[in-house]
């Protein structure tokens, strides 16, 4: 098994992992590889540290006390995006009808997702309605492969 370091052309990093380097370039090839965030079929490999087993108990890096890139934190972000996804009702274009009716008492309290227009947004900020705008991520439902 091959683990690369990949990195799409918005700059968003990500592993890949493949069978060999074979399987790699002809993926590469038949144009099967995007980014897990924006969905880019625009994705290199990028130089990656190798970890080096120095015995059983410790481990290091030749990245080890290096600051962290921005772009490291995609991943973390990607997870907690498909973790609020997971805990909360998709109710699509009814949301705004729903968010509304939770903050006047008429419905009961509930995590929900859904679409909303921008004129919509505002009216329930407005109103005081807590409500926060996400993005539209490509595979945000789908598991991370």
């Amino acid at each position: 098994m091959k683990v690369f370091n990949l990195r799409c052309g918005s700059g968003h990093s990500f592993e890949g992992w493949f069978g060999s380097e074979a399987d790699y370039d002809g993926q590469l090839e038949r144009g099967l590889l995007e980014c897990p965030l924006c969905a880019s079929p625009q994705v290199v490999r990028v130089p990656s540290a190798p970890r080096l087993n120095l015995s059983t108990s410790a481990e290091t890096s030749v990245t080890d006390g290096m600051p962290n890139h921005p772009q490291d934190s995609d991943g973390h972000v990607l997870a907690a995006l498909r973790q609020l996804v997971q805990q909360s009702q998709d109710v699509g274009s009814r949301f705004a009808d729903q968010a509304r009716r939770m903050h006047n008492g008429e419905l009961p309290q509930r995590a929900i997702r859904g679409e909303a227009t921008a004129k919509q947004l505002e009216e329930l900020l407005e109103d005081g309605v807590p409500v926060l705008p996400l993005p539209n991520i490509p595979g945000l439902k789908e598991p991370l492969q």
